[in-house]
């Protein structure tokens, strides 16, 4: 398989000779077209763009001034879409020189036989890499699977091969700089688009000095884009716990001289009804942005909440009853009552993220796609 309708793309901050090295490997492992971007370089460092852009293979890009890897990543994108269409997808490169370019190679190869984006994943467990890596991915590959459901095992990979369909997404993904690579990832989730991984070498040049990225702001970038997810969640089920106690105070007012059952369950029932339908509308909306079929998630949402209820009552009256709780020690109650609702809390958030408001879709290697509902 040639590579010849697959372009590169190679985003550059005041490079080095190690970005020449990069390029001379692309070239001489069959690449042919690399769209190279210099994000607004210090002009001691030009010299290096103008010798890369010597090679016929290479189209130079600039940016003005300092814009960021992803507005980088963007122009190139859009460059491609508009100048290839022939193009069937990019495979993104560091110019570090910590990508091989038979891994390249490999994960644009991979790319093209299966329509998926294409992650070259490395190895962090090995004993070269530096701690401050191996101990920020193991923490960031962690929290992409419980919060966001996702398995990834290098989640800083800058080698990632895209078809033509998903790179048209990731166009109307936001972020400027290094964030942007994080929400190019959970865009995969958000638009379900399919992905796969190709493990690769791993390379640490100088305990990656060269790097550009700012441990402290560009992490914050990062986890604040994550947790918002958590966060927007949160906040849904704080905002339905509030109407369910709203309308259950109402109607328990309004039922006040009722006689019977009624005022005993309506109330309840009622507070339930209301809140989980709120609840619903704005998981699906605002939280999890799904495009699942309304009724095909409503039907998943309360196959999900009635049985959490009934596990509810069930996990805490059954302890009561088996360790022999009377109603006389509140506080052992409450502490019990507290430790069940969190941790159905945190399992309905996983459940619903991945069934409930989860949906596949297949990317064809003409560059449609279609959506397969789990």
């Amino acid at each position: 398989m040639d590579l010849m309708d697959i372009s590169v793309v190679l985003p550059s901050l005041d490079p080095d000779e190690k970005l020449l090295r990069v390029i001379d490997g692309l070239l001489k492992y069959g690449f042919s077209d690399i769209i190279l971007v210099n994000d607004g370089s210090q002009p001691q460092n030009l010299h290096y763009f103008e010798t890369a852009a010597a090679h016929p293979q290479v189209t130079l890009l600039h940016h003005e001034v300092n814009r960021g890897k992803g507005a980088a990543l963007k122009t190139a994108f859009r460059w491609f879409l508009e100048n290839r269409p022939q193009g069937i997808g990019v495979i993104t490169v560091d110019g570090d020189d910590q990508h091989h370019p038979e891994d390249t190679r490999n994960c644009a190869l991979e790319m093209k036989r299966t329509g998926q984006v294409i992650l070259g994943c490395r190895d962090f467990d090995l004993p070269h890499v530096p701690k401050r890596s191996r101990l920020g991915n193991k923490i960031t590959c962690t929290v992409f699977k419980v919060l966001c459901g996702m398995n990834i095992s290098d989640t800083q990979t800058g080698l990632r091969a895209i078809p033509r369909a998903a790179v048209e997404e990731f166009c109307q993904v936001s972020g400027d700089r290094f964030e942007y690579e994080t929400n190019m990832l959970l865009a995969l989730k958000e638009r379900a688009i399919p992905y796969g991984e190709v493990k690769i070498q791993t390379v640490y040049i100088e305990e990656n000095k060269s790097s550009h990225f700012r441990a402290v702001r560009d992490s914050w970038r990062i986890y604040k884009l994550i947790l918002a997810h958590f966060f927007r969640y949160t906040l849904s089920s704080l905002t339905s716990a509030v109407v369910d106690i709203g309308v259950f105070s109402l109607l328990g007012w309004l039922l006040r001289y009722t006689k019977g059952w009624i005022p005993q369950v309506l109330p309840f029932l009622g507070a339930r009804a209301v809140s989980s339908l709120l609840n619903f509308a704005m998981n699906k909306k605002l939280v999890f942005r799904s495009q699942v079929p309304t009724g095909k998630a409503l039907a998943r949402y309360y196959a999900l909440a009635v049985p959490q209820l009934l596990l509810q009552l069930a996990l805490t009256d059954g302890m009561y009853w088996v360790l022999q709780i009377g109603a006389q020690r509140v506080f052992l109650r409450s502490l019990i009552y507290t430790v069940v609702m969190v941790a159905l809390y945190l399992a309905s958030f996983m459940i619903q993220q991945r069934w409930v408001f989860a949906k596949n879709r297949t990317l064809k290697k003409d560059g449609s796609d279609h959506d397969q509902y789990r």
